[in-house]
């Protein structure tokens, strides 16, 4: 492989902001996958992770898409996403499950949920290195290059307009986009910088603490407490986690969570107790970049409420890690459920890859 922009490349990345900026700028939906930088010259092609790990053999039906549709020699950043066709939104669950040791379990996964590459920025068109340029030439050398791509690669929606981004924000959620992306339009592609603007949903819950697990610093502090909200069978549900105390708060609440500490068989998860080595709650997160990582915790008496912020919901399950907001003495840990939350309003997400 010869290009002008060789792997790996770390993405450019997004600055957090509460709301969508002003300027000069082009504006496009945030999604919920993995980000990915594909390399293709002629029948070669990778694909780097953010992390520049190389993700190439879990997307087979991807590396034919892009020798299908890409140009010969090309760096195009991207994300790639499954839809979920029968929801009408994107399914981050089954992407994760795409990363799977096994050669024969990835090609199975390739046929039964396919995924799509959504385009974003050129890097590398032919032996021109587009880096240097700025974000409006740059765009407009990638709205050519996909002008004849089709399903599974798709190049992503964009405007200048700020009402419209509005629009987006608001809207694409229901499809299970993440928010809106903001960059500005004279910049350069800056690998491993935080150049461009995000801005994702934020909500609130109370949720009932249930567990909680150690940190790595000492066994005496909390390293994440676990959360749950009640289903409509009154059920408590495993939803997340939040995490991020400084130092001297993880030891206060060590000391302040021991009166709470029960055995699982007096716990609502009660099917949690160790058992050959697991004490992990259902649907409780998964990391498989980190193989073998302990996700066993202290099951706590349900009694304890706090109120989190949130992004959006992965299924029954906050899709990234919650914040910590404030403990609310003052709320009933049965009355922490499901109808708190808020509702994205349905958008079809075949609308946004223009597959109607």
């Amino acid at each position: 492989m010869q290009l002008p922009v060789m792997p790996p490349v770390s993405p450019m990345l997004a600055k957090p902001v509460k709301h969508i900026p002003h300027g000069e700028h082009s504006y496009e939906p945030k999604w919920d996958g993995f980000r990915s930088i594909i390399f293709r010259d002629g029948d070669e092609v990778e694909i780097g992770s953010r992390n520049e790990r190389p993700m190439t053999r879990y997307f087979p039906e991807v590396v034919e898409a892009v020798k299908a549709h890409l140009p010969r020699r090309c760096v195009v950043d991207g994300e790639i996403v499954i839809p979920d066709p029968e929801q009408g939104r994107l399914d981050f669950e089954a992407l994760q499950q795409r990363i799977h040791p096994a050669a024969s379990r990835v090609r199975l996964l390739s046929e039964q949920t396919p995924a799509h590459f959504v385009a974003f920025d050129l890097l590398a068109l032919d032996d021109r290195d587009l880096t240097a340029e700025p974000f409006s030439v740059r765009r407009a050398a990638l709205v050519d290059a996909l002008a004849k791509a089709a399903a599974p690669i798709h190049l992503t929606p964009a405007t200048t307009d700020k009402n419209l981004a509005e629009r987006w924000f608001h809207q694409f959620e229901g499809a299970g986009l993440d928010g809106v992306i903001a960059k500005p339009l004279a910049e350069a592609y800056v690998p491993d910088k935080r150049v461009m603007f995000k801005v994702k949903h934020e909500r609130t819950a109370d949720c009932v603490v249930a567990g909680y697990r150690l940190h790595k610093s000492g066994p005496d502090r909390i390293g994440s407490l676990l959360l749950g909200l009640y289903n409509d069978d009154g059920d408590l549900a495993s939803v997340g986690v939040i995490g991020a105390f400084p130092l001297a708060r993880r030891q206060e609440l060590f000391d302040e969570l021991q009166p709470l500490v029960t055995t699982f068989d007096d716990h609502p998860w009660a099917w949690a107790r160790q058992e050959a080595g697991s004490r992990t709650p259902r649907n409780a997160e998964q990391s498989r970049w980190s193989a073998g990582k302990d996700l066993s915790f202290v099951p706590l008496r349900p009694e304890r409420v706090v109120e989190v912020r949130y992004d959006h919901m992965e299924g029954v399950r906050f899709r990234h890690t919650a914040q910590f907001v404030r403990w609310r003495p003052d709320r009933d840990p049965s009355s922490c459920g499901y109808a708190q939350l808020e509702e994205p309003v349905r958008f079809d997400l075949a609308d946004i890859l223009g597959l109607k």
